[in-house]
């Protein structure tokens, strides 16, 4: 399993922003894929979005689509989510994956959720 680090985390007010980082212990290019998600307290992980490092290709839950970005440097081994205009209900502890071997990016929450091997998160607390 690829170690991943999550950072970047804070509190902010409502409309404010946030960039997460995510770095890995090691390259993920070649059909892999690294995933943001969320889980707030009393609710299941949910996913947040995803890269695929081979085409850059994502994809974004529709909770978030329009606010957050996520992107990659791979000299760093890091990826990134952007978030702007935050709301409260974005707060939770928000964990990295990164997945080897997948066939396209859709898949990337689910193998992750299987994998069940994730960081130590990083918490994003939003007011209103």
């Amino acid at each position: 399993q690829v170690q991943v680090v999550e950072s970047g985390g804070g509190s902010v007010q409502a409309g404010g922003s946030l960039r997460l980082s995510c770095a890995a212990s090691e390259s993920i290019t070649g059909s892999g894929c690294m995933g943001w998600f969320r889980q707030a307290p009393g609710k299941e992980r949910e996913g947040v979005a995803a890269l695929y490092t081979d085409d850059g290709r994502t994809t974004y839950a529709d909770s978030v689509k329009g606010r957050f970005t996520i992107s990659q440097d791979n000299a760093k081994n890091t990826v990134y989510l952007q978030m702007n205009s935050l709301k409260p209900e974005d707060t939770a502890m928000y964990y990295c994956a990164a997945v080897r071997r997948v066939p396209y990016v859709g898949v990337c929450w689910s193998r992750a959720k299987e994998n069940n091997y994730w960081g130590q998160g990083t918490q994003v607390t939003v007011s209103s």
